[in-house]
């Protein structure tokens, strides 16, 4: 399943892990994705959304 936010769009991004010699190898950064219970069109849905999309107001909870 994909890591994205269906408010936002937020999804995986990429970077590097730096080790101390400075040495770079590739890692994944993931959103902090929750399922909850969401009023979308006047109906109760079950959604993914971010973290961050739920704290700012976003969504609406039945």
């Amino acid at each position: 399943m994909s890591q994205r936010c269906e408010i936002c769009g937020k999804g995986t991004t990429s970077g590097h892990n730096v080790s101390h010699s400075m040495r770079h190898t590739k890692r994944v950064f993931k959103p902090n994705i929750v399922k909850v219970r969401a009023v979308v069109d006047g109906k109760v849905k079950r959604i993914r959304v971010c973290t961050r999309c739920l704290r700012s107001g976003k969504v609406v909870k039945p």
